[in-house]
């Protein structure tokens, strides 16, 4: 059984929205002043001149690993390509010289536009030639062409591993 619920008719200045506009005027100025006169609050950064803190876990940009020779640390083994759930990674593998390495990355290109830093590319490494602890700060680009990061940039931010590589673990 439905109950009849008997409701007051709004008065026209409640109908009009006036008050609640004149509501949201007042706090809108108070915050306004308080935030002029006082300064506190604030949580923007002034940002070239104060850097925003990282956290200890911050990914940061994607670098390759040397071995001891200087040459990259990459095999071509495509599992990073095929662990990355976003489809960035391009590798265009060819013949090393050296006969116990069977191939090098001649091509090693990640698509920023749509990397999302997870870090499945470097769990699948297994060679430990891909890493995600740079700690630095992606810079943005404005052209598509800006956003895809080669082997050498990758690998100027890279590093001497000191990893073990290869099958024979006495």
């Amino acid at each position: 059984m439905a109950k009849l619920v008997v409701r007051p008719t709004a008065e026209l200045s409640i109908q009009s929205y006036l008050p609640e506009i004149w509501h949201g005027m007042k706090v809108s100025a108070r915050h306004f002043w308080v935030n002029v006169l006082t300064r506190r609050d604030i949580v923007t950064k002034q940002y070239p001149e104060e850097k925003p803190v990282y956290p200890a876990r911050f990914r940061g940009n994607h670098r390759l690993m040397r071995r001891e020779d200087g040459s990259v640390r990459c095999v071509a083994c495509y599992m990073c390509g095929t662990a990355c759930p976003a489809d960035c990674i391009r590798i265009v593998a060819g013949q090393h010289d050296d006969s116990t390495i069977e191939k090098y990355p001649v091509v090693f290109e990640i698509d920023h536009m749509k990397c999302i830093f997870c870090g499945m590319c470097e769990e699948a490494c297994p060679c430990d030639a891909i890493r995600l602890d740079s700690g630095q700060h992606r810079i943005p680009s404005y052209t598509r062409e800006g956003e895809l990061t080669q082997k050498a940039n990758m690998l100027a931010l890279g590093g001497l591993a000191v990893a073990r590589q290869g099958g024979d673990f006495k």
